[in-house]
């Protein structure tokens, strides 16, 4: 269902919790990424004189929606580059992919220090009216960077509880669109999925929390298209999650 008439969106105030992915629905954090990539590769590409110049076209093709080192390596060989892969503790001095990709971390946490992020209002005008209500709200999110995005948007301590790619990695839980993060996100705040809703933007996300049995899956249309998140399992699709309070 796709829809934005606050008289007919359900009232998320009546659900136990309300769960929010972070990146797409909380923060705008992919333009941080793609920041960060640029301006990581712009700085290897002029010390290895490597050509043709890195643009936003190689975020597209070569790293968007790839894991870390995928994308490092897909991008290099794209210049006919080949490096050792590595391994995934090598420091971000390090000539592998592995080292790169953990060049491009260090890149992000000081891009997120130095300009900072913005959270949705929409997004933060939901979190006000349910925390004014007393329901439990968390962040439920894949990025390993999830407690440094919260923390320079300002956000942090609005949150019970954080599950994040840090929090997934230790407890061996399947990423999205499995839906382990999200049940055990509900189990940490001690309700029940069923009685619970869980808000996401992306389609891996909404199987997840439709797979995870939530009362209400939310699905915020940042550009994927409301059709494709319900057909995914959105109950309901907003453009705004001030939709929810207006």
């Amino acid at each position: 269902m796709t829809d934005g008439n606050p008289d007919r969106l359900p009232d998320l105030t009546a659900y136990d919790a309300v769960l929010f992915d972070l990146d797409g629905v909380l923060t705008p954090t992919a333009e941080v990424h793609m920041h960060a990539w640029r301006t990581m590769f712009e700085e290897l590409f002029a010390q290895w004189d490597i050509q043709p110049p890195y643009t936003d076209r190689d975020y597209f093709e070569y790293l968007d929606g790839k894991k870390r080192y995928d994308g490092v390596a897909s991008l290099l060989r794209s210049r006919d580059v080949e490096v050792p892969w590595g391994d995934p503790a090598d420091p971000p001095t390090a000539d592998t992919v592995c080292g790169i990709g953990n060049r491009k971390n260090l890149v992000f946490a000081a891009v997120l220090r130095s300009e900072g992020i913005a959270a949705y209002p929409g997004s933060m005008r939901l979190v006000d009216k349910l925390q004014a209500a007393g329901v439990p709200i968390a962040v439920v999110s894949s990025s390993k960077n999830a407690q440094e995005v919260l923390e320079a948007a300002g956000i942090r301590d609005r949150f019970d509880v954080v599950m994040d790619g840090v929090v997934a990695e230790r407890d061996h839980l399947r990423s999205k669109p499995a839906p382990d993060v999200f049940v055990e996100a509900a189990r940490m705040l001690g309700v029940d999925p069923a009685r619970s809703v869980a808000v996401e933007d992306a389609l891996s996300g909404v199987q997840s929390a439709a797979a995870g049995g939530f009362a209400v899956v939310v699905g915020v249309d940042r550009g994927v298209g409301g059709e494709d998140l319900a057909r995914a399992g959105a109950t309901v699709v907003v453009d705004d999650l001030a939709a929810f309070v207006d």
